[in-house]
């Protein structure tokens, strides 16, 4: 990606941007009122620079030469400490044969993980769940254990077991996790899309199964977790798993829950493990 400079201190930002597939250089512009430097930041971000790669990838927008992008809207960036966590963009996506406008507004936030977590005991299976506020829904809700990638190296399984211990307090190993996802058809991409008409969002979702006794059962419901000191306001809830798809509204809980199925039917899980050490 080629790119040279046109703003000033008193102008609105802007570069263009030389994307393959794309007709000619591409326009990016700041909002009003938009710093440089957050300017800058969006522009150079891993989450801008993957959306121009998955344009050209075998699947892309720009691969089939129908469409064409021929501006993009930088709206508003907030920052994780030294990085782009969240990016708002609008991209100009024309359809060379109508001329009409492909709709283009992107919330992109990047790759995420959520594991779903089985344990055995007595002869039932338990699913541990995280209770926590969210905020953009105005609710507190029942979700999976999960985060976001917070580096580009595409550490999916790491950062699973690393979610997993930070909003649990459960140390999982890496040799025991299952990714769901990575049993779908390779032109999928291997990762669930929860939302791509407005968002990039990319979901690997894992399984980790394991047997317990009654009394880590009963320390794992409503254990207070979570980093406090970054507003993570968790409380673990322990659900039976007959029970768990009537028992949450999160996506990814119930996509999990259709992956787990169909592969168990499908005999494509690894044999049961033995009691798990949390």
């Amino acid at each position: 990606m080629a790119s040279s400079e046109g703003s000033s201190a008193s102008a609105t930002p802007s570069t263009t941007i030389e994307v393959p597939g794309a007709a000619g250089p591409v326009l990016v512009v700041g909002a009003p009122g938009l710093p440089e430097a957050e300017f800058r930041n969006a522009v150079d971000s891993a989450l801008f620079k993957q959306w121009l790669r998955n344009l050209q990838s075998e699947k892309g927008v720009l691969t089939y030469g129908r469409l064409n992008l021929t501006r993009i809207l930088i709206q508003g960036v907030d920052m994780f400490g030294k990085r782009v966590g969240f990016l708002k963009f609008k991209a100009d996506i024309i359809d060379e044969e109508t001329k009409a406008k492909v709709p283009g507004i992107v919330f992109a936030r990047g790759p995420a993980v959520a594991v779903l977590i089985l344990l055995e005991c007595n002869g039932q299976t338990y699913a541990v769940l995280t209770e926590q506020v969210r905020v953009p829904v105005g609710k507190f809700l029942l979700e999976l254990p999960a985060g976001m990638l917070d580096d580009e190296q595409g550490d999916f399984i790491g950062t699973a077991v690393r979610e997993v211990e930070e909003e649990t307090g459960i140390k999982l190993k890496l040799e025991d996790m299952v990714d769901l996802t990575a049993l779908l058809d390779p032109a999928t991409g291997g990762r669930m899309l929860p939302s791509p008409g407005g968002c990039d969002e990319e979901i690997g979702l894992f399984l980790y199964r394991g047997r317990v006794d009654e009394d880590t059962i009963r320390s794992l419901e409503g254990k207070e977790t979570g980093l406090r000191d970054h507003g993570e306001l968790i409380n673990l809830r322990v659900v039976p798993y007959s029970q768990l798809w009537r028992s949450t509204a999160d996506a990814k809980a119930l996509c999990a829950i259709a992956l787990y199925e169909m592969a168990k039917r499908e005999g494509l899980l690894p044999s049961y493990p033995p009691s798990a050490n949390l």
